[in-house]
């Protein structure tokens, strides 16, 4: 006997899972199925139909179904019989029962077992269910002694390496330990040599004195928090000039590698810049491999109003070293969150009427364009939807793009004394005096462990050894102080090491004159109290 194809079809001619044991191309295994209802509606009293060149030998299934052997017209219908009665009880076996989506889910299982039926060529084996079975699981006794020789590998291999990382913990907070005990290696907040700046952390008979002085020990968890809080004013120290006039330096170095890993190692080892949310946050694909931004604000109480209301803005500048902006942009975001079932029916009016030409503004797609431009500004749902609870959803986004919109430039100019050390004048501008940015960190690489020497400074600074780093902080930047200098020496030869300088900043103040002029129930137009938040932060804000 010969069969050509065993398959499971439905009552008119759908193959579920066929198999083939001859060469046969689709067009024709199709049309021997598309044949077949036909054939079976005339002979409903047999097992079998006929046509000129092949024989169906088939069974009827449940739901409609027919388990199916194409046969050529010589076969054995005897033998074709029994191979069929012996698939009919594979098929609810392997597949579960004789659903449509069963057999479906089980085609390769149910092809798999037909090949253990029939060989290539289509004569049939000397096959039991059990045998079936058992062929189909292919369960050996090697097979299981070499999976738990290889779980047991695996356990060991996997205590090893808790034991391992157990002691390297250890060791690591046995270090941390001693260093906090005589010191540590790296240098604490300073103020360029002056002696009131830390109030008593710092003990020196010489106020004058240009050497880094060592801490004393204070006993709280931050050993570098007292150094952001105001300090008594003091008189200040003779400005020492640098004896080596400047020179403009050469083409702009793009960051990124040796440089930007140590940033990101001296802000993780310090939290130089706030909490998860801000400081040198998450990573970038870009050329850089990480991000200076704001210091993440302190955590709030849960929210007491039925609506928040946030709007944020981000900046992404790039400028190079003698503080003209390369690029400049900044992308801006509305979004409200329900936090009650009161504040999902909100109907948010902006003052687009007086929004700049400049910016570029773009709804949410589900915010009623329509209504927005007709109503001056009305943001609210399509179709009298409500904001999901609990939800934030940006409805509005804005863009600029422009070299005025870095509130803040950067002068850099390292120069080599030929003398084995380089003298480095930093300058920073306010360039937008409508702005107040808090918590101003400008962070310098500096190409070596070594301390540097403070010749004059504006701010408060910090230095970090291990990591070879500089941090120029300022508390607040406005227009009252717009302007500030920082000049220090290092030993090195390499003026390239200084850059790129990266830039963060916190500020309330928007570049985009966008406000939000009423917040009401979109039915009743009854007022929706609210929560208003403003913020500006840099995504990328870097001199290279």
């Amino acid at each position: 006997m010969v069969v050509l194809s065993a398959s499971v079809c439905s009552q008119q001619g759908k193959a579920l899972v066929s198999r083939q044991f001859v060469e046969m191309s689709r067009l024709r295994v199709e049309g021997l199925f598309a044949a077949f209802p036909k054939l079976v509606g005339h002979a409903k009293q047999h097992t079998f139909v006929e046509t000129d060149s092949v024989r169906y030998v088939y069974q009827p299934l449940e739901n409609n179904l027919y388990l199916l052997l194409v046969t050529t017209k010589t076969s054995n219908i005897v033998e074709d019989l029994g191979t069929l009665r012996l698939l009919a009880k594979v098929v609810p076996d392997i597949a579960g029962g004789f659903q449509e989506h069963a057999i479906q889910d089980h085609a390769f299982d149910l092809i798999f077992a037909f090949d253990e039926v029939l060989t290539a060529g289509g004569y049939k084996e000397e096959a039991t269910l059990n045998s079936i079975r058992t062929n189909l699981v292919m369960d050996s006794h090697e097979e299981r002694i070499a999976d738990s020789m290889r779980e047991a590998q695996e356990a060991e291999a996997r205590k090893r390496m808790m034991d391992q990382a157990k002691k390297i913990q250890e060791q690591k907070m046995h270090q941390t330990k001693q260093n906090f005990l005589h010191g540590g290696t790296g240098g604490g907040f300073q103020s360029g040599g002056m002696e009131g700046f830390g109030g008593g952390g710092y003990g020196s008979s010489d106020p004058f004195s240009q050497q880094p002085q060592q801490p004393v020990m204070h006993q709280h968890n931050d050993p570098y928090a007292h150094l952001y809080q105001q300090q008594p004013a003091v008189a200040e120290a003779p400005k020492v000039i640098a004896k080596s006039g400047l020179k403009l330096g050469g083409g702009a170095k793009v960051g990124g590698g040796k440089s930007n890993n140590l940033m990101a190692a001296m802000a993780k080892e310090d939290n130089l810049f706030g909490g998860a949310g801000g400081g040198l946050g998450g990573l970038s694909a870009a050329a850089s491999s990480f991000d200076i931004s704001a210091p993440a604000p302190k955590q709030v109480a849960a929210p007491s109003t039925p609506l928040s209301v946030s709007i944020e803005e981000k900046v992404t500048v790039t400028m190079n070293r003698e503080g003209a902006v390369d690029s400049g942009e900044v992308k801006g975001t509305l979004t409200v969150t329900a936090n009650t079932d009161a504040g999902t029916m909100a109907l948010v009016t902006v003052n687009r009427a007086q929004l700049p030409a400049e910016f570029n503004f773009a709804t949410h797609p589900k915010i009623d364009k329509k209504v927005y431009e007709t109503q001056n500004g009305a943001l609210s749902l399509k179709g009298g939807k409500g904001f999901p609870v609990n939800r934030p959803v940006g409805i509005l986004r804005w863009s600029y793009q422009g070299d005025d919109v870095a509130p803040l430039t950067i002068n850099c100019w390292p120069e080599d004394e030929g003398t084995g050390s380089i003298v480095v004048n930093i300058e920073m501008e306010l360039t937008r005096p409508d702005l107040v940015l808090h918590d101003v960190n400008i962070l310098l690489p500096l190409g070596t462990t070594d301390p540097p020497r403070i010749e004059n400074i504006d701010g408060q600074y910090k230095h970090d050894a291990r990591a070879g780093m500089m941090c120029w902080h300022f508390d607040q930047i406005d227009s009252s102080n717009g302007t500030g200098s920082l000049e220090f020496s290092i030993p090195g030869h390499d003026v390239e090491a200084f850059f790129p300088v990266q830039v963060g900043f916190r500020s309330e103040t928007l570049m985009c004159p966008l406000q939000v002029m009423s917040i009401t129930n979109m039915s009743n137009g009854t007022p929706i109290p609210h929560q208003l938040t403003k913020s500006l932060s840099p995504d990328t804000y870097q001199c290279a």
